[in-house]
């Protein structure tokens, strides 16, 4: 038995042995499969190792190369530094030669030029000594002179008295009296003189200023006129217009208070009311009535009644119209109705508002001029001729009718005076009532901006001659350049030259006072001498 579990043992052995040997070669298999995988690996490792070692040699290369370049190219910079220092030293050094010998060659010219002086200077002493010597000698001989002189005086004196029987005393009293009227004579031409480069220089001044002031403002005016023209699109509308047995017409002058003239002009009537407000009412009305062509008394009345209306809205727009254009502002309401009335009033042929406008303009112009508030004289030269919208309902002159409504309505002092002293009626007391008369005489007095009856012109000539031919030593008076120059040939023998003077501000003083014209008169006093012989 023992033999066959030998044999059994063996046969298993043999089978251990057998499943030993099978599964033996795949583990070899594997191992040399992961052998080979490993060799693979690394040589992979090896060549990835060669290929990041050559990367990093030639990187190395590079920066090599570059820090090599850098430094080359700072190495050749330090050398280009080191080179221009080494020129600017030297070129600072040459400089300093430079200075350092001009400097000595300045120095010799100075030792040269004190050299030249100091020798100058010795010269000049030398000079000097010989002129002290010779003004001694010239002073001891004028002594001498002196006392000659002296003596020869005693005795011309001696002898003057003797011939004029005057003391020296009284000689010398006639010679002070002589001294001071020729004193006199020399102090009034020399005031003369000073008051003429005075009135010179001022009228420069103020020509400058007006004409500015009246280049900037000036206007187009129209003529005065009480009569006013519509023209009718036929003959047939006068018949219409006078009505029956003439009810048209007269209810029509009774209701407008305005005479409507028709006769021959073709095509046309006239309005003729010396009150501008009620002609203007009268012509709208009648402008109405022809556009309308009912023509009944009742009709007049209504359409009489819208005009008046429309004329009031008007006049009311004109006066805030002035009141923007000028920036006069928180003015009673009444008093702006009372401006805006004045649109349709002339005076000389201006028109009354716009001359108001200008006037208030030119005054500001003035007051900033001389460093016054702009604004209060702006408001007495509007206002100045406020009474004229109610001179023909109240008594007196327009100024102080305007005085007595501008203080009624609330304006100041200042105000009321300005208005009140601008045509010279009182006398002016502030500079805003001086320069409110300058702006109304400037706006007035401008070429063309007012026109004058021929009677008034002719009348207004005659007295200006008049005036100058009352004063004694008056020999010829002209007046000319339509009146606002006169010329005055006085008596030589009788009017000397400082006479002319005070005769010609004395005469134009009087015309003044006397004459009421617009602008300026100039008075011109003439004195001429001639010596007159005859060779026989």
């Amino acid at each position: 038995m023992s033999w066959v579990i030998e044999v059994v043992l063996l046969v298993i052995g043999i089978a251990i042995l057998g499943f030993l040997g099978a599964l033996a070669r795949p583990v070899r298999r594997w191992h040399d499969t992961i052998r080979q995988q490993s060799t693979v690996a690394a040589q992979a490792a090896r060549d990835e190792a060669n290929r990041h070692g050559d990367t990093i040699l030639a990187q190395a290369k590079l920066e090599a190369a570059r820090i090599t370049h850098h430094a080359e190219e700072t190495a050749a910079r330090t050398t280009a530094q080191v080179q221009a220092s080494r020129e600017e030293a030297e070129l600072a050094i040459q400089a300093q030669r430079d200075e350092a010998r001009e400097r000595a060659l300045d120095l010799d010219r100075r030792e040269r030029r004190l050299v030249e002086r100091e020798a100058r200077l010795d010269g000049a002493e030398r000079e000097l000594e010989a002129r002290s010597r010779q003004l001694t000698a010239e002073d001891a001989a004028l002594a001498g002179r002196r006392a000659e002189l002296a003596k020869v005086e005693t005795e011309r004196r001696s002898v003057l008295e003797h011939a004029a029987n005057l003391t020296a005393a009284q000689a010398r009293v006639e010679l002070v009296g002589m001294i001071e009227r020729d004193a006199k004579r020399r102090a009034a031409i020399l005031v003369r003189d000073v008051e003429r480069r005075a009135r010179e220089e001022s009228e420069q001044r103020a020509r400058v200023i007006i004409t500015s002031a009246v280049q900037r403002l000036a206007t187009e005016q129209t003529t005065e006129s009480v009569v006013t023209s519509l023209h009718l699109p036929s003959d047939d509308m006068k018949g219409r217009i006078i009505g029956r047995e003439g009810r048209n017409i007269r209810a029509f002058e009774q209701v407008t208070g305005v005479n409507l003239i028709v006769d021959e002009t073709p095509e046309s009537v006239l309005l003729s009311c010396f009150d501008p407000v009620r002609r203007e009412v009268a012509r709208i009305t009648l402008e109405q009535l022809v556009l309308d062509g009912r023509i009944h008394p009742h009709r007049i009345e209504e359409l009489y009644d819208r005009s008046r209306r429309e004329v009031q809205s008007s006049c009311l727009r004109a006066g805030e119209d002035a009141l923007v254009e000028t920036g006069v502002t928180d003015l009673h309401p009444e008093l702006v109705r009372l401006l805006g009335s004045l649109r349709y009033r002339t005076s000389y042929g201006q028109n009354v508002l716009g001359h108001l406008v200008e006037s208030a303009s030119i005054a500001a112009l003035l007051a900033a001029e001389i460093g016054l508030d702009p604004q209060l004289v702006k408001r007495c030269a509007l206002l100045h001729d406020v009474g004229k919208a109610l001179s023909h309902q109240a008594e007196g002159s327009h100024a102080r009718v305007g005085a007595e409504v501008a203080r009624a309505h609330g304006e100041t002092a200042d105000v009321v005076h300005a208005i009140e002293a601008h045509h010279g009626e009182v006398e002016p007391r502030t500079v805003e009532a001086v320069l409110t008369q300058a702006a109304d005489a400037i706006s007035g007095g401008r070429p063309g901006a007012r026109r004058e009856s021929v009677a008034a012109y002719v009348k207004r000539l005659e007295r200006l001659e008049e005036i100058a031919r009352q004063h004694e030593g008056v020999e010829k008076v002209f007046a000319m350049r339509a009146g606002r120059e006169v010329r005055i040939m006085v008596l030589p023998n009788v009017v000397d030259d400082i006479q002319a003077q005070v005769l010609a501000r004395d005469i134009a003083k009087q015309v003044e006072e006397e004459l009421s014209y617009p602008g300026q008169i100039r008075i011109t006093v003439i004195r001429e001498s001639r010596a007159t012989e005859v060779a026989i």
